[in-house]
């Protein structure tokens, strides 16, 4: 059994001691984690990207496991609670960095992404992937620049731009989606934003300036659910993280979540799952 939870699901911050908000480095590894804090569940303070070398990386992301394997890359947003199983003579890569040392624009994109699925390289790919990770760890050590906050900021959020290259290279291009897919990728965006304080859809689409038909005549043909559905599967998967990783109770975390009627809150998550709020924190204890 893991450790005892606390009120909040874990942040895994940054060492101190290196440039606050950039941490970077390749390591080798085969068999399980050598540190509790990536064993456990935990969300990390920046966004988080895992470059799979060799091997193979065994890796739990809200409530999937997911066998990475090489030459692939993984992105984790700062809002997804994961943890670290195994590795199989595994090589990887990775860097975290804060919203705040990225560039606007890549945050946005980085928005978009999730929830991002590992992505296979090819040989050509990841060998210039791997070079300019090398190079930044590389730039990451020469503490002794006097620009060296720059050079560190700005070697890595080419890194960063190099992987949502990649990620946009594998989905469709802008100008070939219809006028449904648009309206419904704004409506996500909002979404991930608004869905603790937000749940009618008639807000969001108020929000997009169109009627709440048209949002859910948009939502349906882009993804086959309605507004509501895509509203309801957000608060769940935020109500199961908190269930599994917090030791809140089932009417703090329905208070979180927006909900003032608890007995409301256990009805629809009970109905969407399947489950009792209190089974499924049972069944999932960390």
């Amino acid at each position: 059994m893991m450790d005892k939870k606390s009120k909040h699901i874990p942040v895994n911050t940054l060492p101190a001691g290196i440039r606050e908000g950039i941490v970077i480095g390749r390591t080798s590894i085969n068999g399980l984690p050598n540190f509790k804090e990536v064993e456990r569940s935990h969300r990390d303070n920046g966004h988080l990207f895992i470059l799979q070398e060799k091997g193979t990386t065994q890796i739990e992301i809200d409530f999937q496991t997911h066998h990475i394997q090489a030459s692939s890359v993984i992105y984790i947003h700062p809002s997804q609670v994961h943890r670290l199983i195994s590795f199989e003579n595994a090589t990887t890569s990775s860097w975290i960095i804060t919203s705040e040392n990225l560039q606007p624009e890549y945050v946005k994109l980085l928005e978009d992404l999730i929830p991002a699925k590992p992505l296979l390289l090819d040989t050509e790919t990841l060998s210039v992937i791997s070079n300019t990770a090398s190079l930044c760890i590389q730039l990451s050590e020469r503490k002794q620049e006097k620009l060296y906050d720059v050079i560190l900021k700005e070697s890595c959020n080419t890194l960063v731009a190099l992987i949502v290259s990649q990620y946009l290279t594998h989905s469709k291009s802008a100008d070939t989606y219809s006028r449904f897919e648009v309206i419904t990728k704004a409506f996500r965006s909002l979404l991930e934003h608004d869905f603790m304080k937000v749940k009618s859809p008639m807000t969001y689409a108020r929000h997009l300036n169109i009627t709440t038909p048209y949002l859910n005549e948009c939502v349906k043909a882009a993804t086959g659910q309605p507004v509501s559905y895509h509203i309801q599967q957000r608060v769940t998967l935020e109500a199961k993280r908190l269930l599994s990783h917090s030791n809140k109770s089932v009417k703090e975390i329905a208070g979180e979540l927006g909900y003032d009627d608890f007995s409301y809150f256990t009805r629809l998550f009970t109905k969407i799952t399947g489950i009792t709020p209190l089974a499924f924190r049972s069944k999932n204890f960390d």
